[in-house]
């Protein structure tokens, strides 16, 4: 794209030194002024302010002078009016780029507010954590969108460290501010809740506020997908926090596990030497938020997370983005028989993946978050 830019500056020099080819290309008494009232226009969308009036200039001089040096005097007043429309031509391309430059200041400005606040609702998860390495990616499906309903947080915990991502239900304001209050409660009932079930207990409890202060049909339809994850920082000792509610005890005894409650969300993608597997819930919950149509406790999901394995958790932009044939992606199939070096490469792949699935349309915000376990180099 920057390549291709310099070449498009390069326009308006170009279309000027057109018209002077032509001029001397063609008899004396003809004057084609089409590349002259080309020029600033093309300076108005491509160039500076400055170099929009010095084209302007030199295309309406130029017409005049060549008016002045080859047209005879006469009834004809096409000349003079010729190089009147050059000169007005040359005038509208100056306003116009005017207004394109304070609008691209303007734009600019938003863009900047966008990604402030975007860092203050979405904070970037640390890079490296109780022994494991993360990546992140937020994919919005508007060209220059900063801020929507998807998002991730990571967090060190006394229970080791706990990861979130979900999907509000909805776009603009409204998915903000869901975002908003679902990882500030994700925030606080990581570090104080024991469970993952009672963290996504408190997410569900602070939705259900929030939806009682709205008003009209955002009360009732309002909800929130999500998975949690839990990887001890040490295998939890005999009768310790989680054990009731490991539905693979001997996990524990064998290496590393990692604990999941899905609400409602993709199922996450566990790699581990070339082989995935697709983390669905053993017993499926509704998304948070949506306690009014039923309560039950939250089975927590416990499978085996040994060194060299990668988790990926993901939105539904990624599991739902199609191809021309109406195919949806399927990150555990596409993801199959491949090694990653580590999060980052994984998540590359996945972007560059799903592009070539889709032709480069996206139609839904993707985020992405990757862990590993952190490996010891030798010095």
């Amino acid at each position: 794209m920057g390549r291709l830019r310099r070449l498009a500056r390069l326009l308006p020099p170009a279309l000027f030194a057109l018209g002077l080819v032509l001029e001397l290309a063609t008899p004396p008494n003809v004057t084609v002024s089409a590349p002259f009232a080309a020029t600033p226009l093309a300076a108005a969308a491509l160039l500076s302010f400055r170099a929009t009036v010095v084209a302007g200039v030199a295309s309406s001089g130029t017409v005049v002078l060549l008016t002045w040096l080859h047209d005879e005097a006469g009834p004809d007043i096409e000349p003079e009016a010729r190089s009147i429309t050059i000169a007005t031509v040359s005038a509208l391309a100056v306003g116009v780029n005017y207004v394109l430059r304070r609008s691209g200041e303007q734009l600019a400005s938003a863009r900047v507010v966008a990604e402030a606040v975007q860092l203050a609702v979405l904070p970037t998860p640390p890079t490296r954590a109780g022994g494991l390495v993360f990546a992140t990616r937020y994919r919005a499906a508007q060209t220059d969108a900063r801020i929507g309903g998807d998002f991730y947080a990571v967090e060190e915990t006394p229970y080791g460290v706990r990861l979130l991502l979900g999907d509000v239900r909805g776009k603009g304001l409204g998915a903000v501010e869901a975002v908003v209050i679902v990882v500030g409660a994700f925030r606080e009932a990581a570090e104080q809740e024991e469970t993952l079930a009672d963290v996504a207990a408190r997410l569900d409890r602070a939705l259900q506020r929030e939806g009682r202060r709205q008003l009209g049909t955002a009360r009732f339809e309002g909800f929130t997908t999500a998975v949690l994850a839990e990887i001890p920082a040490h295998p939890p000792p005999p009768g310790g926090p989680g054990t009731p509610h490991a539905t693979a005890p001997q996990n524990a005894a064998s290496g590393p596990v990692l604990r999941l409650v899905n609400r409602g969300h993709p199922g996450p993608v566990l790699l581990h030497q070339g082989r995935t597997t697709l983390l669905e819930p053993d017993e499926p919950s509704l998304p948070l938020g949506m306690t009014e149509l039923g309560v039950w406790p939250d089975e927590i999901d416990e499978v085996p997370f040994p060194a060299g394995s990668q988790l990926l958790l993901y939105t539904d932009g990624l599991s739902e983005a199609r191809n021309a044939d109406g195919v949806f992606y399927d990150p555990a199939g596409r993801l199959s028989r491949s090694y990653f070096a580590d999060p980052e490469e994984l998540l590359e792949t996945v972007l560059i993946d799903v592009a070539d699935h889709t032709g480069g349309e996206a139609v839904d915000d993707m985020a992405l978050l990757a862990v590993a376990h952190e490996t010891r180099r030798s010095t």
